[in-house]
């Protein structure tokens, strides 16, 4: 049987490779009409960087989804490719490509690791205190002078030298870990809600009182660098977590009920949250100003049509910010229709895969754990 998995995963990273150089070659076909020049040199780093997460996979997690490693590389060597193609414009930086290329190599290395490090999961249980202190730390270094940087209103990004990162993404997964490996201690306490509020019956405070300080502590940091969406996806994870982990409803309706208040609170409070909300009911009201983003987008969809304009013959870089917030618009001019909606099955096989997991898993701890990293991209 994992002989079989295998075996699919390597059929199916086959394919993603080849959408991968296919997609690259037609870019550089639409771009200039003819075959990139570095073709060779990309297509041998494609196929030693997957070929080796698969071979990683193979050896040190032999009973691994044969989904997940192909829907990743598949969504990444999209990404690279589109990154790619902007870059021959004037608008999008030239070393785009390289950065990108850059953090898949140490995407990959991470995960090679990670099967390397964490052979039994449960031994992240014993560590669940010091991984949710990591978690609110990295979450502090935005904070920090002379590292954090703002951008675009929030203070979110990490500088250390040429690198820049969102210690936030780290801190996500140490506060996933966190909450698995404590609710696996503490569920059938949390699900017994003994104790009487009025009309509600809920938890012991002693036993609730570490979620909501991790949770609390990350969403007081969070809402100071003005990082909204994070904190809802935060609540989020806390409640999707709760729910699997106690199977009781009411957690999740009143983790529903709080991230709609947030919302509302988020949008009251802060300038640039109305700003961006106001853009997307009506972006014709400042077509000059903050809708010019989102009515680009709009028109760059509507050239697309239902099969795209072909990689590398529309004119993506008329949309601001696209190679980042809005790259999904160049997606959708290119490949079109149905292009854009392949891309969105993608991250729901991707989404369906790690729910599967979760639900094959051995033990609670494994569970939880597989069912909040899922809700993290899921969510998100």
């Amino acid at each position: 049987m994992e002989a079989v998995r295998r075996n699919t995963e390597l059929g199916l990273l086959t394919i993603a490779i080849a959408v991968t150089v296919g997609g690259y070659v037609l870019a550089g076909l639409g771009d200039n009409a003819s075959i990139p020049a570095d073709l060779a040199v990309f297509l041998v780093v494609v196929v030693v960087l997957f070929l080796g997460a698969h071979l990683a996979t193979r050896l040190l997690a032999p009973a691994a989804a044969a989904t997940l490693l192909p829907l990743a590389a598949l969504l990444n060597g999209i990404g690279y490719v589109m990154i790619a193609r902007l870059a021959a414009s004037d608008r999008v930086p030239d070393d785009l490509p390289g950065l990108q290329a850059t953090w898949t190599a140490i995407g990959v290395t991470a995960y090679v690791l990670t099967l390397l490090v964490f052979r039994r999961l449960r031994s992240l249980e014993r560590y669940r205190y010091t991984i949710a202190l990591g978690g609110i730390l990295l979450l502090l270094v935005p904070l920090v002078p002379g590292i954090g940087r703002e951008i675009n209103g929030a203070r979110i990004w990490a500088s250390v030298g040429p690198i820049n990162f969102q210690p936030g993404e780290f801190a996500k997964r140490a506060l996933a870990v966190f909450l698995a490996a404590y609710l696996t201690e503490k569920r059938e306490l949390l699900a017994a809600a003994t104790m009487r509020i009025g009309p509600l019956h809920v938890p012991e405070p002693r036993h609730f009182a570490p979620l909501l300080a991790a949770w609390g502590t990350s969403l007081v940091v969070m809402v100071a660098q003005k990082d909204l969406g994070s904190s809802l996806l935060f609540l989020m994870l806390f409640v999707v977590v709760l729910w699997v982990g106690t199977e009781r409803i009411a957690f999740l309706l009143v983790g529903l009920v709080l991230f709609a208040i947030g919302a509302v609170v988020a949008w009251s409070q802060f300038s640039h949250v109305q700003d961006r909300v106001d853009a997307w009911l009506d972006p014709w009201a400042d077509r000059a100003g903050s809708g010019y983003q989102i009515i680009e987008a709009t028109f760059a969809f509507s050239a697309g049509g239902l099969t795209g304009t072909g990689l590398g013959l529309g004119s993506p870089d008329r949309v601001p910010e696209v190679e980042t917030d809005f790259i999904y618009a160049a997606i959708g001019e290119e490949l079109g229709l149905v292009g854009a909606t392949a891309l969105l099955i993608c991250y729901l096989l991707l989404i369906g895969a790690g729910l599967r997991v979760a639900v094959r898993a051995r033990g609670p701890f494994q569970t939880l754990l597989a069912t909040g990293l899922t809700a993290l991209v899921g969510l998100q």
